[in-house]
């Protein structure tokens, strides 16, 4: 090449956007919630992820494409969704939720997975241990264990005294339930309250939780509650009884209170692990961390409604009061 062709390359080059020049094939993350896409949740969630992401750099329809999955609190079609997902050959995965860690962990060892709002993944087998996850998982958990005894000490605080709670989960979408369970039976013994385990799987089994009109219930962080929330919102105020929920979202749609993680910091978190490993980490060398920010929302309306007294030390606390 002569010395007039050289500078016609470099005229042309430098005519160029910089854009084109920095440009890079896109990557490609794929999405796995157990939350309905069109849930109020679910939405809120994507938009908090992709601003996040933003932030780092990645740009949805830019140099990121984004393959969202959400299964709507259906094992099945969560399973399904994930095979679409593995088929599409991501260069990462973010798994939300306990059930899309395990339907994805189950079909890939080598695609990168970014966990959020999951809970005790070490007895869960996702990872060897929280400071060195190993394998090609690593994330952040939704619990640690004063959280249950704290759900059980906001019900006994409440007027008129409870003495019975029911616990109620779904054991299909909540396996790490038995490990919460004893947590609450162990501060049920100080509280002096007695615990009963309440399973549901279908609308019939939560309606039925209308007729347990003694104590209190206590929801269980549980993604198959989150999508029947109205149904169990409706027999809970059929009963008329208190309860704490794991998630401010049934505070808003008239639960009582709750007392929860910061679900949106979750996914920033998660954000910028999805940012390290497509710059070359591995998330085995990423450690799994523990919630950092909590919240408690209550409610005065529903305790109202509900003829309950909420001891004004505890509404001084809340970080979010409806009235």
């Amino acid at each position: 090449m002569n010395r007039r062709e050289c500078l016609a390359l470099l005229g042309m080059l430098t005519a160029m956007p910089s854009s084109v020049l920095a440009q890079q094939p896109a990557r490609r993350l794929g999405v796995l919630s157990v939350t309905a896409a069109d849930d109020v949740i679910g939405q809120t969630r994507s938009a908090i992820l992709v601003e996040a992401l933003g932030r780092h750099g990645w740009k949805e329809h830019d140099n990121l494409r984004i393959d969202w999955r959400s299964g709507a609190g259906d094992r099945t079609r969560i399973a399904s969704l994930a095979d679409e997902l593995i088929a599409l050959k991501p260069d990462i995965l973010l798994a939300v939720g306990t059930p899309s860690v395990e339907e994805l962990r189950r079909r890939t060892t080598t695609i990168p997975i970014v966990f959020a709002v999951v809970t005790d993944p070490v007895s869960q087998g996702f990872v060897e241990n929280l400071a060195h996850p190993g394998g090609n998982i690593t994330g952040f958990t939704d619990y640690d264990g004063p959280l249950a005894g704290k759900w059980l000490e906001m019900l006994t605080q409440v007027t008129p005294k409870v003495s019975r709670v029911v616990v109620v989960y779904n054991p299909a979408t909540a396996p790490f339930a038995p490990l919460m369970l004893r947590t609450i039976e162990d501060a049920a013994r100080t509280l002096h309250v007695t615990v009963e385990p309440a399973p549901v799987n279908d609308a019939a089994s939560i309606a039925a939780l209308a007729s347990r009109r003694v104590g209190g219930f206590l929801i269980l962080p549980d993604f198959f509650t989150m999508a029947n929330r109205g149904q169990l919102l409706a027999a809970i105020a059929q009963a008329r009884v208190p309860a704490v929920f794991w998630s401010r979202t049934f505070v808003g749609e008239g639960g009582l209170m709750s007392y929860s993680i910061d679900s949106a910091e979750q996914l920033r978190r998660a954000a910028d692990y999805i940012d390290r490993i497509l710059k070359g980490a591995r998330p085995a060398d990423l450690p799994v961390q523990n919630p950092t920010k909590f919240e408690l929302a209550v409610n005065l309306k529903t305790a109202r409604e509900f003829g309950v007294t909420l001891p004004p030390g505890l509404i001084a606390l809340a970080n979010d009061v409806i009235e």
